[in-house]
């Protein structure tokens, strides 16, 4: 997958991909969450990227993600999620 948004390409890590199995998060879901979702940045390279999919019963999901110099890497994807503060 490459991001549009950020120029990059899209790398999801093994645990990312276990967690999207077991919380039935789509490849097409995830590509939405990555362009269109909200991000709130830690740093320069780290950030989370949460999006409301109506569809589904568990919003809000997000992804915590790590810019690199040619990638975007997801950490994880969560469900259930609420910004803090």
């Amino acid at each position: 997958m490459y991001s549009e948004r950020f120029g990059r390409e899209v790398r999801i890590t093994h645990h990312a991909m276990q967690r999207m199995r077991t919380r039935f998060i789509a490849d097409a879901e995830l590509e939405i969450l990555v362009e269109e979702g909200q991000t709130r940045y830690k740093d320069e390279q780290r950030l989370w990227i949460a999006h409301h999919f109506e569809e589904r019963l568990d919003n809000l999901l997000c992804a915590p993600v790590v810019l690199e110099e040619n990638l975007l890497i997801v950490k994880t994807v969560m469900h259930h999620f609420s910004w803090e503060g």
